[in-house]
């Protein structure tokens, strides 16, 4: 399998009259794992369809490896996509549904034998290649759609939120399994998924996608310590960034906004630091998540405190915000380099 860049400039796509993908412009390295985030109707799964052809797009080019690929069919592209769905032949055993493409295009029976073999070697799928996908669980029909597309051997995979169907548990199985796949092959590959835990464990950078446009691209820990906009700062991170509302005095007292992460608010010494009331404690094990009312109870906050941190529903305390890790952004929405 090759390494392959993938280009996208000014690509477009509206329905009718109306715009699902504006303007976008992105390069991909070979090699790369990118995966594509935002809210359910941003665009994401849209502006994947785009790269494989399954869409065309209003306006705009697509390069793969510097090939042109814009009006060129889904099959001549070089890429294998891996669906939400499984999307598997039920009436075909493991084998037959992995080989099912290259027989399609005619490959030679020796070849698509030893594809199905290393796949299902790669995939630990070997003992299951008579079963039919009945006979599966759902992480094991997910590992037969993905030994489909590796079978293809593409320059490219594309993944449409390919773990949603199951369970918190296999989830996390999976994502193990396919950051070991990416490392394997060093295949391009581009996920789309609406999780930000899978974003930020699986990519070498993320693609924030809002309302059909980019927000920010940038490698995961960039993203997470230094978001462009309140969109970002408020998407990636789990509990989210807290938001509370200030002025910016030397900027005539400018409206703006003050972030912070949870891990870096924490309890303040008697008297000093912001008065809040405890609302509500999720005790998580090693962690604890505490809900506060603060500001007479206009605002929220969440801090992550230890797990063993003393604290129950209406108990008043202080609280300490770490300044060299508030964020502040402008009336615009974003960020300010510095709060003046």
């Amino acid at each position: 399998m090759t390494r392959s860049s993938v280009q996208l400039a000014g690509v477009s796509k509206h329905f009718g009259s109306t715009p699902v993908i504006g303007e976008v412009s992105l390069g991909i390295e070979p090699g790369e794992f990118v995966v594509f985030v935002g809210p359910s109707g941003c665009g994401k799964s849209t502006l994947l369809r785009l790269i494989a052809g399954l869409e065309e797009p209003t306006s705009g080019s697509i390069h793969i490896s510097g090939r042109d690929v814009t009006r060129t069919h889904p099959s001549k592209r070089g890429v294998a996509m891996v669906f939400q769905s499984y999307a598997l032949y039920p009436h075909m055993s493991v084998a037959e549904n992995m080989a099912f493409g290259l027989k399609i295009q005619k490959s030679p029976k020796h070849e698509i034998d030893a594809r199905v073999r290393k796949a299902a070697g790669i995939l630990q799928l070997e003992s299951l290649l008579d079963r039919k996908p009945r006979a599966l669980s759902g992480g094991q029909r997910q590992r037969v759609a993905i030994g489909r597309a590796i079978v293809r051997e593409p320059d490219v995979f594309l993944f449409d939120e390919p773990l949603s169907n199951l369970d918190a548990s296999l989830r996390g199985q999976m994502r193990v399994e396919i950051a070991r796949l990416h490392a394997q092959l060093g295949t391009t590959m581009i996920y789309v998924t609406h999780d930000q835990v899978e974003a930020m464990t699986l990519a070498s950078r993320i693609v924030v996608l809002n309302r059909g446009r980019i927000e920010q691209v940038g490698t995961p820990l960039e993203l997470y310590h230094h978001p462009a906009n309140l969109f970002v700062a408020g998407f990636l991170g789990s509990p989210g960034m807290n938001f509370l509302p200030a002025r910016v005095i030397a900027s005539g007292s400018a409206a703006a906004t003050v972030g912070i992460r949870p891990e870096h608010v924490a309890i303040a010494a008697a008297g000093r630091g912001l008065a809040a009331e405890v609302a509500l404690v999720e005790r998580l094990g090693g962690e604890a998540l505490a809900h506060f009312r603060v500001d007479d109870g206009g605002h929220s906050l969440v801090a992550k405190l230890s797990g063993d941190t003393v604290l129950v529903a209406r108990d008043k305390v202080r609280l300490q915000l770490d300044a060299s890790h508030c964020h502040f952004f402008g009336a615009d929405g974003n960020v300010m380099k510095t709060p003046t």
